[in-house]
C-alpha cells in the first residue's frame, strides 16, 4: 500500500509513500488515493484531513512521466480524468482538506494541493505547473483553479512559463496560507485542525460549500445562496447550541 492512512484527535492524515520516486502518482496510486479519501471522509469521528508526502523532498512530484510517454489519446484522457476525480473529491469535501507541502509540488502534485481547502507549505516546498516544457498542459484541475486562487494575470505566467515558484513567492501571491520551518509543518497544520474541530461541523459544510460555488456564479445568485444556507441552519441543533453556548458563557458541544 503506497497511500498511509493515520488519525489522531478526529484528524485524519494521508500521506502518498513513495518517496524514492518523490511520490510521484500513477493510475495504481490515483485509485488507492481516491479510495483511502473516500474511507477517510465517511468516519464520523473524522472532522479534518490533512494531506502530505512521505520524506523531506516532496509533497507530490507530479505524475510518472514514464507512464506517460507510453500513454495513447485515450489512456491520457482516461488518466486526466481520474486525476480530476481526485482533485474533484478533495475539493467537495464537507470536511476540511488541509495540504501539507513538504517540498516539491510539481505538475499534478500542485494540481492536488490546489484542491485543498488550505495550503500550508514547508520553508523548502516548490510549487510549479511544468508540463508546457514537455508538450503538454496541466491536465488536472491546473488551469482552472490556478487563476481562481492567485489571478489570471499570474497564473498565465506560471503555467505559461512552467518556472518554479518558491514557497516565500507562494505566500506573497496567495497561493499557499501559511509558510513555516519543514520540522514545523504537520504540527502547524495539526494546530489549525484542531481550531476547525472547534466549530460547528454543519456550518463548516455549508462554508466550504458557499466558498465553492462562488467561483462559479455571479454575486447575486451567490448573495441569495448565502442568505439561503445562513437561514436553514437556525432549523438544526448545532447552531441552537452554538448560539445557546455564546449566551451562557460556555464553549459550545458540536
Amino acid at each position: 500500500m503506497v497511500i498511509k492512512i493515520s488519525k489522531k484527535n478526529q484528524i485524519g492524515v494521508l500521506t502518498i509513500n513513495r518517496p524514492d520516486s518523490l511520490n510521484a502518482m500513477n493510475r495504481e496510486v490515483l485509485l488507492e488515493f481516491i479510495n483511502k479519501l473516500k474511507k477517510l471522509q465517511s468516519e464520523k469521528d473524522i472532522r479534518v484531513i490533512i494531506i502530505t508526502g512521505s520524506g523531506e523532498k516532496a509533497f507530490i512530484a507530479g505524475a510518472d512521466i514514464k507512464l506517460m510517454q507510453k500513454m495513447n489519446r485515450g489512456e491520457a484522457f482516461e488518466f486526466a480524468n481520474l486525476g480530476q476525480e481526485l482533485a474533484n473529491l478533495i475539493e467537495k469535501s464537507d470536511k476540511p482538506v488541509i495540504a501539507a507541502v513538504n517540498g516539491y509540488a510539481l505538475g499534478g502534485g500542485c494540481e492536488i494541493a490546489l484542491s485543498c481547502h488550505l495550503r500550508i507549505a514547508s520553508d523548502n516546498a516548490v510549487f510549479a505547473q511544468p508540463e508546457v516544457k514537455i508538450g503538454l498542459l496541466p491536465g488536472w484541475g491546473g488551469t482552472q483553479r490556478l487563476p481562481r486562487i492567485i489571478g489570471r494575470g499570474l497564473a498565465n505566467e506560471i503555467i505559461l512559463t512552467g518556472r518554479n515558484v518558491l514557497a516565500k513567492e507562494a505566500l506573497d501571491i496567495g497561493l499557499v496560507n501559511k509558510v513555516v520551518p519543514q520540522e514545523e509543518l504537520i504540527n502547524t497544520c495539526f494546530d489549525i485542525a484542531n481550531m476547525v474541530i472547534k466549530n460547528s461541523p454543519n456550518a463548516i459544510a455549508e462554508s466550504i460549500k458557499l466558498v465553492r460555488f462562488a467561483a462559479g456564479t455571479n454575486l447575486e445568485k451567490g448573495l441569495y445562496k448565502e442568505a439561503k444556507l445562513f437561514s436553514e441552519l437556525f432549523e438544526t441543533e448545532e447552531t441552537a447550541e452554538g448560539l445557546t453556548a455564546f449566551v451562557e458563557k460556555r464553549p459550545p458541544k458540536f
